[in-house]
């Protein structure tokens, strides 16, 4: 455990932003999880359409925030993307 006033000031910080990423990341997996369960029982298109912007969303926040890293975020978006479109097709 930390002994001088920086470092524990450092430890608490660090713990707010655990628990904030952790947050943020859990929420990107729901909803990745939510679109692709979507798509596999073959809800209608809006419905589909839908769920995937909500994702882009989720995605886009925890990339800008550094959650995430930007070509990850991109790589799930357009991974998405293309199951969509597939399963509406």
């Amino acid at each position: 455990m930390a002994n001088h006033k920086s470092a524990l000031k450092r430890a608490r910080q660090n713990e707010i932003r655990r628990m904030r990423n952790k947050s943020s990341k859990t929420r990107v997996k729901s909803v990745v999880k939510e679109v692709r369960a979507a798509a596999e029982s073959g809800e209608g298109a809006e419905g589909l359409q839908t769920q995937l912007n909500e994702a882009k969303s989720a995605i886009a926040k925890a990339a800008k925030s550094g959650v995430i890293h930007k070509r990850t975020a991109a790589r799930k978006v357009s991974r998405l993307t293309k199951l969509v479109n597939s399963a509406s097709a």
